[in-house]
């Protein structure tokens, strides 16, 4: 058999399989409908869940006391509202299908669509977790939700759908679930495909979808944010102080703030894997007693600062704003504190509750670069985003949406710090890689035994 001087080494004389023969196709054409289609109820869903756990933040820690007959929230009231949200999921994820979605210490996950039966468990998982009070965030459930609410609706109407399709809808479902979560379309978009690991020729098919279930997805946003006046949810930055072009001694400062910020992210994963399965032994009593270990953390900052405990609960997306606006208000020993205490409630959230790890990331990492900015040579917003940046691609692994995440918030203050921020996540990537053990599922070299270690 011949094989032409310009055939890949090891061919067969056989023509490559076009991957673009998808896109030629009529069914490619219906998978953009149904993309376009399903950017409507996804991104209304993913609203309407948003709008829930906002509105149930304040409600369970501002109004019920009152209701109850207190003149305030008492100290002590983060302690019976993250034991109940323990209960909750730790409930759900022993009792329901699905485990309450993927553990969030592994990182995000972008194993498939879950099963119809497993979606009741992981909304409630995540309602319990985000406004209860649990330092999680609400991305990884949207993206849960958003994929298998769409491979469900589009099965219903064709149940022969083909694997590769169904890929290609629950990619759109999720596209369409975080359009504005992360700032904008662009940022979700590119979480998605790098967590995802698709490259090459399929990056295009899959991603075309997306883009268009994204888009629709913002323009539902903004709309129900026009109809409700709830809010967008989508992650920005009111105000932003002016940033002076980078120096040499702020570059200094990029490799210190990453190689920090990799010590401090790999121990907080670290510890997290570490505890995860002894919380799964005694699922419902471990989350619970997890839940009170974030409320302790949140009553000892309080009390030691004269803070609001709220600055260590939850997520830390609504937080930014007001953090950076008010830094002037913070010494570096309440900084120093607030990431002490919000780090190590994120790490037990981490093992035992259901959410995702981007905002609490960028929290500690925005927390942590103002408390640096007191030193010589580095001024707040540098600081601010590098510290983003840093943390971000520490805990995910994701080193272009890290960069995104800490640059596209700023605004215009963005592209001027820009090259500070990707030297510190170029140095926080390496150094955190290199600290810790593979992801889940990853493989690396047999053990002694002769098994693959996870």
């Amino acid at each position: 058999m011949h094989v032409s001087a310009d055939s890949p080494v090891g061919a067969s004389g056989k023509a490559p399989p076009d991957p673009f023969a998808l896109v030629r196709t009529r069914g490619y054409v219906g998978l953009l409908v149904m993309a376009a289609a399903l950017g409507v109820p996804i991104s209304a869903a993913a609203y309407g869940f948003l709008a829930l756990v906002n509105e149930l933040q304040p409600w369970t820690y501002t109004d019920l006391p009152k209701a109850l007959g207190f003149q305030a929230t008492p100290p002590w009231w983060p302690l019976p509202l993250l034991g109940v949200a323990g209960l909750l999921v730790g409930a759900t994820i022993r009792y329901l299908p699905g485990i309450g979605g993927h553990k969030p210490a592994e990182g995000l996950s972008m194993a498939g669509a879950p099963k119809p039966l497993e979606l009741p468990g992981i909304f409630l998982a995540a309602v319990a977790s985000l406004a209860l009070g649990a330092v999680i965030g609400p991305e990884a459930p949207l993206i849960a939700l958003g994929s298998g609410a769409a491979v469900w609706l589009v099965r219903l109407v064709k149940p022969d759908l083909p694997e590769r399709g169904g890929a290609v809808v629950g990619a759109a479902g999720s596209f369409a679930a975080v359009s504005t979560l992360l700032g904008s379309p662009i940022t979700g978009a590119f979480l998605l495909m790098e967590a995802s690991g698709i490259g090459g020729p399929m990056l295009g098919v899959v991603l075309v979808p997306g883009l268009l279930a994204a888009g629709i997805g913002s323009l539902v946003f903004t709309g129900l944010d026009n109809w409700t006046g709830l809010g967008t949810y989508s992650l920005a930055l009111p105000e932003v102080p002016h940033a002076d072009t980078p120096d040499v001694a702020e570059f200094g400062w990029a490799l210190v703030i990453g190689l920090v910020a990799a010590l401090v992210g790999t121990g907080i994963r670290r510890l997290a894997l570490l505890a995860q399965p002894r919380v799964e032994r005694r699922r419902v009593p471990a989350t619970v007693l997890m839940g009170l270990v974030v409320a302790g953390l949140a009553i000892a900052y309080a009390e030691g600062t004269g803070k609001a405990a709220t600055e260590v609960l939850y997520s830390g997306q609504t937080a930014l704003g007001p953090l950076i606006a008010n830094s002037a208000e913070y010494s570096v020993g309440t900084l120093t504190l607030l990431v002490a205490c919000k780090g190590l409630a994120y790490c037990v959230s981490l093992s035992a509750f259901r959410g995702g790890p981007i905002f609490p990331a960028m929290f500690l990492g925005a927390a942590g670069g103002i408390a640096l900015s007191h030193l010589p040579g580095l001024e707040l917003t540098p600081a601010f985003a590098m510290g983003i940046g840093a943390m971000s691609v520490t805990m995910l692994g994701l080193p272009l949406t890290s960069v995104l995440l800490a640059t596209l918030l700023l605004g215009s203050q963005g592209l001027t710090v820009m090259p500070l921020v990707i030297v510190t996540v170029v140095v926080a990537y390496v150094v955190s890689k290199r600290l810790s053990p593979p992801p889940a599922g990853g493989t690396q070299a047999p053990a002694h035994d002769g098994a693959t270690a996870q």
